[in-house]
């Protein structure tokens, strides 16, 4: 594991244990594409819905289909899109079918904090979610 995904992790288990009733943790998406198109992204959800970007976007989701042949397939994704001015956005994307990323995209719930990264195959290789009453927004609505 890299050092930056170590104090990430870190960050988030000291945050979590300093949260004061109130405390508002806006996380905005941010996205790192490498040069070998890997790269990860994180943000909560939250801050993403109630963007003023109409581009800015994070999660995860989970789908299980039918194979017609008495199998079961069963594959994820994670998607990011953080705002960087341009009319598309910068963009990260990863899938999978391993076990246990998928065990964990299944895990999310409403207003997450969520981290993830992909290898240059664009298969996901880090799948992280923070549920904690800091993401959860204040009452607006998402500026138009």
């Amino acid at each position: 594991m890299k050092l930056k995904h170590l104090l990430s992790t870190a960050a988030l288990v000291l945050l979590s244990s300093i949260v004061y009733a109130g405390f508002l943790q806006p996380a905005p998406v941010l996205v790192t594409v490498n040069a070998d198109l890997s790269g990860d992204a994180q943000g909560d959800m939250a801050t993403a819905r109630f963007s003023a970007s109409d581009l800015e976007l994070i999660g995860c989701g989970y789908r299980t289909f039918d194979d017609g042949a008495g199998g079961v397939l069963k594959f994820g994704f994670c998607q990011a899109v953080q705002d960087d001015g341009s009319a598309e956005g910068l963009r990260g994307f990863c899938s999978t079918q391993r076990a246990d990323l998928l065990d964990t995209m299944r895990a999310t719930s409403d207003y997450s904090f969520v981290t993830f990264s992909w290898n240059a195959a664009g298969e996901c290789t880090r799948v992280g979610f923070s549920t904690q009453s800091f993401y959860i927004p204040e009452s607006k609505e998402k500026a138009k």
